[in-house]
This record gives C-alpha cells, structure tokens and sequence, in this order.
C-alpha cells in the first residue's frame, strides 16, 4: 500500500513547499492539501517537481468563516463558481490531479439544487481533472450538506459526469455509517480517492475502532492503486507518529 501525505495537517508548521519536502523524506508516494491559495503555485510545482510527488488534490475554498464551502449554498452560485475556478487553475499550475468541491452548511432542496448545479459546471470545466466530493461527519462538521455515501452516491448519479468522483474517507464514514469495508467494495467503481485516520479521534492510523492493516487487505484485494490519503491530526512532531506506515 502507498500513502500520500495530507499536508493540511501533516507539518503544518512548514511552508506548503517545505512540508512537500519533508513528506518526501519520510517516505511518502504522493502528497495532497486543503487551501493552498496563499503559496504562489509555482513555488509548489517547483517543490513538486523537485521532489517528485503528485499533488493528488486539493480543495475548493471554505468561503466566510462558519460557511465550510459555498457550494450548496442557495444564492450563492457565482461565489461558487469562482471558487472552483481558483482551485482548477491553481490545479493546472501544479498539475493536481482532483479538485474537492466544498458544499458547505445547508440543507433542503434548495441546498441540493445548488451543489448539483455546480458540481456540473466544476465537471465541465475540469480539463481532465477529476472533481471529487466528500460526506463530512456530523460530529465535526454539523450541518454539512453532504453526510453519507448514500446521498453522495444519489447525487454522482444525478450528475451524471464520468470525471465526478467519491472521496472515501474512512473516518468519516465510519463515524455516520460504518460498515466501512464492505462499503468499499460496494462503492469502488464511484471512489475517486481514499483517505484514513483513526476513529473516533482522527489520529494516525494505528489505534481506534477501525482496524486498518484489514483496510490495507481489502483495498489490495480490490485492485485500489493509487497512494491512500493521510488525513489525521499528528500528536506530537509528524515524524514521531509516522510508525503505522
């Protein structure tokens, strides 16, 4: 199994171009981020270049503190719009490979109206570029438009885009639906990227409820070969937490 590094939260007191470097160093195959808006994209291109890492994704903007995205959010279209186009640009300059579209805090039809509106201008727009969304748990994230992977399941197919993908996180999923296995060999065909961290307290990937060296087997079993996503919260220096790898 490959991991790829969640600089979001792995080395965060890093520059996004240093911490590149540092997930490197330790040995990861890919590298991934949340906003990396405030780094001139050519400075990670050029982190990414000399090290050798993709940069698998990256996300949409949060919008105005206590908005978590702008996507679902009804009136607010051409925001939304404008925050995938950032993301698809800097993506082109640094040669991301998937843009999370960020929904946001809504609910009701209106909500769901207004995602599914711009995930279809985002598919449309993605050059080749895969376009990813993910149900957020309600524990970290209450209120967050998009909660499980059954509706997330029900809006891919109403969408209808080929390049509009499922980020499974197994900490989320686990937290609103468990079953996390079998939900991976379920959904495979509609997952664009996997991410890990540990249940219920989203720390590195070896203590909690779920037991990830059986995830590792089963993501193997299935054929699952791009780098899974280190998506939790080190306690401590990275380094020090990196012993599940």
């Amino acid at each position: 199994m490959r991991f790829s590094a969640n600089l979001g939260f792995l080395w965060t007191e890093l520059a996004l171009p240093d911490a590149i470097r540092a997930a490197a160093a330790a040995g990861f195959h890919a590298v991934e981020c949340h906003w990396p808006y405030d780094v001139p994209a050519q400075d990670v291109a050029d982190a990414l270049h000399e090290t050798g890492l993709p940069m698998l994704g990256l996300n949409t903007r949060r919008g105005a503190a206590g908005e978590n995205g702008l996507s679902a959010l009804p009136g607010r279209g051409a925001d939304a719009r404008a925050a995938v186009d950032e993301a698809l640009a800097y993506a082109d300059a640094t040669d991301t490979g998937a843009v999370h579209v960020m929904a946001g805090f809504a609910e009701g039809p209106a909500a769901h109206a207004a995602f599914v509106e711009t995930l279809r201008y985002a598919c449309d727009r993605a050059d080749g570029r895969t376009i990813l969304i993910e149900p957020l748990n309600h524990y970290d994230a209450p209120g967050y438009f998009l909660r499980t992977t059954t509706q997330a399941e029900a809006i891919l197919a109403e969408v209808g885009a080929a390049n509009l993908k499922l980020m499974f996180d197994c900490y989320h999923v686990q937290l609103m639906e468990g079953d996390v296995t079998h939900r991976l060999e379920r959904l495979l065909g509609l997952i664009g990227h996997v991410q890990v961290a540990s249940v219920p307290d989203r720390g590195a990937p070896d203590h909690g409820e779920l037991n990830y060296p059986h995830v590792w087997e089963v993501l193997a079993r299935l054929g699952w070969d791009t780098p899974v996503g280190a998506e939790y919260r080190p306690v401590g220096p990275t380094e020090a937490t990196l012993g599940w790898m």
